[in-house]
């Protein structure tokens, strides 16, 4: 059934001939102790062009979507030899897209302990997201870059983040630099807090996030076309809102030429990871844990969709319940309101839910809640990175739970 290929010293599989690489045997395939990169062709707009393969089920995949959520109970002994499985079950399989014109990048990602970060806009958000950073990031962290507009405000945040310090452990977090524009993608990921027209407290505004789409997607476009410019190919974080929506920016953006054509030069799809979702299963658990009826959710529960409407907090997915689960949906999207109430914007929880401790679990290869591309919009799961590759959390999704989770998906990609 498949063809087995070695190209540039790497192994490789696939049900599509190849015929400029040189064929070999299964035998010698499987006398790699390495990788085994898997090649399909799926059109770059509805795909990724590399993702980590957790399940045989995805060597069968034509076609990329919300689905990718499901996890396929077919037996694939049949379909797939057992030497493949194994290495599926140790995270050594990666399926790479060849539609991509540059898909060869795949081969030679490396793996790094600690990551230079880069983040961008030091307001509220963006400067709370550092403190958790230089905080967290003994072990993750080699360096922070910050820059900002305001050169003031760059100066200060300069200053404060560089004087935290744990006595007689002074070198203990990673060291925080002031960076020009022309260095922001220098790193392995550049983190994006630049926001603007937010709605003030007391504002009528019912969905604050979309009420920044427009100004925040012309802001985040400059450095979409900044990062195909500089060749990056690091991971684009995307923490300011809508977080969905400005993902599917930056990819677009970023793979246009000049003309405007596409032709997928620019960052990969599964590049980009959106950074609001963590909160949101933050805010489930607080909620959930206030009542025992709901207190399961922190052991069993889980969060898709975007970083506000079309959120879905699911229960439980042993025991799913839809009026338990809609009730942990209302207080968690509305949440933020009642901060805002109180006078306040609600930014803590989410630099360091979502911001903070999302990246470094990024970074360690630990599971956290992220948007990333299923086909045609991002939509956020339980996700990790593994050998630089994304994972995407597969369950036995009860058939009402994923018709809402699918409905939020076709809303999204409606949208853009």
């Amino acid at each position: 059934m498949f063809n087995y290929y070695k190209y540039r010293g790497e192994y490789f599989f696939s049900l599509y001939e190849y015929r400029n690489f040189h064929t070999i045997s299964e035998e010698e395939a499987k006398s790699n102790s390495g990788k085994l990169y898997f090649l399909n062709r799926i059109e770059p707009l509805k795909s990724r062009q590399s993702y980590l393969i957790n399940h045989p089920s995805l060597l069968f995949n034509r076609e990329e979507g919300i689905h990718l959520l499901l996890l396929d109970n077919e037996n694939y002994s049949s379909k797939v030899p057992n030497w493949i499985i194994e290495k599926i079950n140790q995270d050594m399989v990666i399926s790479i897209n060849t539609k991509y014109p540059n898909w060869e990048n795949v081969l030679n990602l490396e793996t790094k302990r600690k990551w230079k970060i880069n983040l961008l806009a030091l307001g509220d958000v963006g400067s709370t997201l550092a403190i958790g950073l230089r905080l967290l990031g003994e072990e993750t962290i080699e360096n922070i870059g910050i820059y900002d507009r305001n050169p003031n405000r760059l100066q200060r945040w300069e200053y404060e983040l560089n004087q935290i310090r744990k006595p007689f452990h002074e070198k203990a977090f990673p060291p925080v630099n002031i960076i020009d524009k022309e260095n922001l993608f220098n790193c392995d990921m550049f983190v994006f807090c630049a926001s603007k027209g937010i709605p003030p407290v007391g504002s009528p505004v019912e969905d604050v996030r979309m009420a920044q789409f427009n100004s925040n997607s012309e802001i985040i476009k400059e450095y979409a076309f900044l990062a195909r410019e500089k060749n990056f190919k690091g991971i684009f974080a995307v923490v300011s809102d809508p977080v969905d929506l400005l993902c599917k920016v930056v990819f677009l953006e970023s793979n246009k030429d000049e003309n405007g054509d596409f032709d997928f030069k620019g960052l990969a799809s599964n590049q980009i990871i959106g950074y609001g979702l963590g909160v949101m299963n933050g805010r489930a658990s607080y909620y959930g844990e206030k009542s025992n009826e709901t207190t399961h959710y922190l052991d069993e529960g889980r969060a898709f969709g975007p970083h506000g409407e079309g959120l879905i907090i699911a229960n439980s997915i042993k025991n799913y319940n839809e009026e338990l689960s809609n009730y942990l949906t209302e207080k968690t999207i509305n949440a933020n309101k009642e901060v805002r109430k109180l006078g306040y914007k609600p930014y803590v929880a989410p630099s360091l839910s979502s911001g903070a401790l999302s990246i470094i679990s990024t970074i360690k290869g630990d599971w956290f809640y992220g948007s990333t591309y299923m086909g045609e919009a991002y939509i956020g799961s339980k996700c990790r990175l593994k050998n630089n590759q994304i994972e995407i959390e597969q369950l036995p999704l009860p058939k009402a739970l994923f018709k809402k989770i699918n409905n939020t998906y076709e809303r999204l990609v409606s949208i853009i």
